[in-house]
């Protein structure tokens, strides 16, 4: 009977596993066809703005109105915040990571679409950001609400947050699998096995709507003209360095940047100046206007020259020193180009310049090297190493890096230097720069959960759950004798002093008076303010898990009392915590 007793319990468990993973399968589907119609709305908004305000512009002369253009952009982006969504949505990807860190993975519900739309009109109007990272917000409010919704346990919230960061991704980039390395590598969810079937459907689906409605085609059009050769091997190493180097320029000022635009404090002038800025930096080099996909296309296609339409400096197309100089100058002014962008109030995220500049370094690097030494270095596919190179620079991401750029160009003969120039990338920026630029700021806080699996679980329980009250409280006046009585009808060998108001006023441990506990004729002469200490190390009911396991580790104790102004709550033992803990890491685990 006992047999069929646990039998019977194995297969209820079973079949609630099997309904769980039903539901979620069904959730990641729902999440990978919004999440990939997001994406599909918001790059067709961008392109459709672009196009209607500078299409038809003149390659050989300026276009003034790049001076004005990146400020109307702002402008709109930042009513649209104030009158509408009044509510800050910068920084997509930071902004993701700060809601698992602080509030447990709950996204406001207008993240879902109020970054994208905000975004389209700073990029349309030619603001120097991409779009990647406002949709993967939006992605992941999708997964965060839904979840919510469907009264999802918080492990699978987490996981309905990977899930719309993977379908955005897939969606904008038709790239299902980067989609995957983007959720694990730089979201650094604490998923499983058992995670990847929701996160491949999510991806899968969006890459499909994408398709379905882009087609198939992908979005550089890279042609492996130019095979591999070992021989270039120390240049794509050297690419890497370079672009580690150049990925800590790029943290480094876009922080600096942002710090310095904070500290003004009117919003008009802060918009003013970050306008003003953008469009000067845009009027003179015109490849920074928005997202900058196109000018990846030109050094992908060897029309690298073409970089210097509508510009100021279109007479110099054929010498090869200034044009050097100009490469430079993109790679330098796109990171502050970027940064006043959405420091001056407009929205939009790094994937794009990252790819931008990796893009335009390695075919700087490459051109430089060939004219100072008569190599003969393909710069196509230095300047597509470089993009995975700066992406495993600026995002800590060398796996995204290499899966991205093989993903969105189909460069997939190319994985060899792809992985050499992002490992060396990754290994440089590692001895300067232990964060990326989406951690950086959470780290210094020392909010940054994600990254850390011991902060993580600590995070996700709860001070309040693990507060203990079944102990027996005495007086400070009672007598031995009263407290002989509270001793039998305890199981703790632990007594908390309270006087009348409820004011803690020390403990008792049973240890400190077991040798006069059956001493009979002591029981009305000593009295519990005598035998009580108060105690060094105590827990408010307002302190994290993170402080509480600091005391418990600090003080060696196994039980510490809860005072919340004073006045005794309960305790809090070492064992209680240990066993939630593990509960709470088989959770997350999917266990």
């Amino acid at each position: 009977m006992l047999r069929i007793a646990n039998l019977k319990l194995k297969l209820s468990a079973l079949a609630k596993q099997l309904m769980r993973a039903k539901k979620l399968y069904w959730i990641s589907f729902i999440i990978g066809i919004v999440s990939g119609l997001a994406a599909l709305i918001l790059k067709n908004l961008i392109h459709f703005i672009d196009t209607k305000l500078v299409g038809h512009s003149v390659i050989t002369s300026e276009n003034y109105w790049y001076l004005a253009l990146p400020l109307i952009g702002i402008v709109i982006t930042i009513l649209i915040i104030r009158f509408f969504v009044k509510d800050d949505i910068g920084h997509g990807v930071s902004k993701i990571l700060s809601s698992i860190s602080q509030n447990k993975g709950k996204i406001k519900p207008h993240n879902s679409f109020s970054s994208m739309i905000t975004s389209a009109f700073t990029i349309g109007f030619g603001g120097s950001v991409g779009a990647e990272a406002p949709v993967v917000l939006t992605g992941a409010s999708i997964g965060s609400n839904l979840g919510r919704f469907f009264k999802l346990g918080q492990a699978d919230i987490m996981l309905m947050i990977g899930c719309g960061a993977t379908g955005a991704i897939a969606g904008i980039f038709k790239a299902p699998i980067a989609g995957i390395v983007f959720t694990l590598e730089v979201l650094m969810l604490d998923l499983t096995m058992a995670s990847l079937v929701p996160l491949l459907i999510s991806g899968i689906t969006a890459a499909v709507i994408a398709v379905y409605f882009m087609g198939d085609a992908v979005l550089f059009k890279f042609n492996v003209i130019h095979s591999f050769d070992a021989s270039n091997i120390p240049f794509y190493i050297l690419l890497g360095i370079f672009a580690g180097l150049f990925s800590l320029y790029f943290t480094r000022v876009t922080m600096w940047v942002e710090r310095r635009m904070k500290s003004v404090t009117s919003q008009i002038t802060r918009l003013l100046y970050g306008g003003l800025i953008l469009g000067v930096l845009i009027f003179i080099f015109p490849p920074l206007w928005g997202e900058g996909y196109s000018s990846i296309n030109k050094v992908f296609n060897d029309m690298g020259l073409n970089l210097l339409d509508n510009s100021m400096f279109y007479g110099f197309r054929d010498n090869p020193w200034f044009f050097v100089l100009f490469l430079l100058s993109l790679l330098f002014f796109k990171v502050i180009a970027m940064s006043v962008t959405t420091a001056s109030g407009g929205i939009g995220g790094i994937f794009a310049p990252t790819l931008f500049v990796g893009a335009i370094g390695g075919y700087f690097l490459a051109y430089l090297l060939n004219h100072l030494f008569g190599l003969n270095l393909p710069l196509d596919n230095f300047a597509l190493a470089g993009m995975g190179a700066m992406m495993a620079g600026v995002m800590h991401a060398p796996l995204l890096g290499i899966f991205l750029t093989a993903e969105i160009t189909g460069g997939y003969e190319l994985f060899f230097p792809l992985i050499i120039s992002a490992l060396a990338a990754y290994i440089t920026i590692m001895r300067f720069e232990p964060h990326s630029i989406y951690t950086k700021r959470l780290a210094a806080e020392g909010q940054l959960v994600t990254h850390h699996k011991d902060k993580a679980v600590l995070h996700f329980m709860e001070v309040g759950e693990l507060i203990e009250t079944d102990l027996e409280i005495v007086h400070p006046d009672a007598t031995l004798g009263d407290l002989v009585q509270a001793i039998s009808r305890s199981k703790r060998d632990l007594f908390p002093v309270v006087d009348d108001v409820g004011m803690l006023k020390g403990m008792v441990k049973m240890n400190d008076i077991r040798d006069i506990v059956f001493k009979q004729e002591l029981y009305d002469t000593i009295f519990v303010k005598d035998l009580m200490y108060m105690p060094e190390f105590y827990i408010s009911p307002n302190d994290t898990m993170h402080v509480v396991a600091e005391k418990f580790e600090t003080s060696g104790r196994y039980n510490l009392a809860v005072i919340d102004e004073g006045k005794y709550i309960g305790f809090i033992s070492r064992a209680t915590v240990f066993s939630i803990y593990r509960d709470t890491v088989r959770t997350f685990s999917h266990e």
